[in-house]
């Protein structure tokens, strides 16, 4: 399985998220950055696609990252992924903005989704602390959330179980 690894950023902490997790998971191409990312027809000759994308916008209904993902998920949506696999995670601040938690990866979810991809990696929500997120479907995250402000301790392990996760979801990882 041919996976890629993409990420937007800001301060540069979910591009580190992104290389972390790519070594954890050893066969996935080299993250990159969305904002160098000439077309997106790219997607189209992956079998798995693995998403980073932090939560700026907060309270907000749409293009909430305030990066490159805003600008193209439009795009995203029009695409055919039927049979690709699509994981996201996200950056977001669990005890200054405890009602938007991680946002952002709801709204790439959604447009994926609409893409006909096949959305893997949803993560419990029982071992977070805050109190709303729209990226909570039903009882679990549709990806993994992480915080590096004021819970970066619990990165490393929340990485790991999740890229133990991934391999299994995605074959050939």
């Amino acid at each position: 399985m041919t996976v890629g690894i993409y990420f937007a950023t800001t301060t540069g902490k979910t591009e580190d998220i992104a290389e972390r997790l790519h070594g954890l998971l050893g066969n996935a191409n080299s993250p990159k950055d969305l904002a160098d990312l000439n077309d997106l027809k790219e997607f189209e000759n992956l079998e798995g696609i693995i998403c980073g994308i932090p939560t700026w916008n907060t309270g907000a209904d749409y293009d909430r990252s305030g990066t490159a993902w805003d600008e193209m998920l439009e795009e995203i949506g029009k695409m055919n992924l039927s049979g690709k696999k699509v994981a996201i995670f996200g950056l977001g601040d669990s005890s200054t903005y405890t009602e938007n938690f991680c946002d952002a990866m709801e709204e790439l979810h959604a447009f994926f989704k609409k893409a006909g991809a096949t959305l893997v990696g949803y993560v419990n929500k029982d071992n977070y602390t805050f109190e709303e997120s729209k990226s909570v479907v039903g009882d679990r995250f549709c990806g993994l959330p992480l915080d590096e402000d004021s819970e970066s301790d619990l990165t490393d392990d929340r990485l790991r179980s999740w890229a133990t996760d991934l391999k299994s979801q995605m074959p050939g990882l």
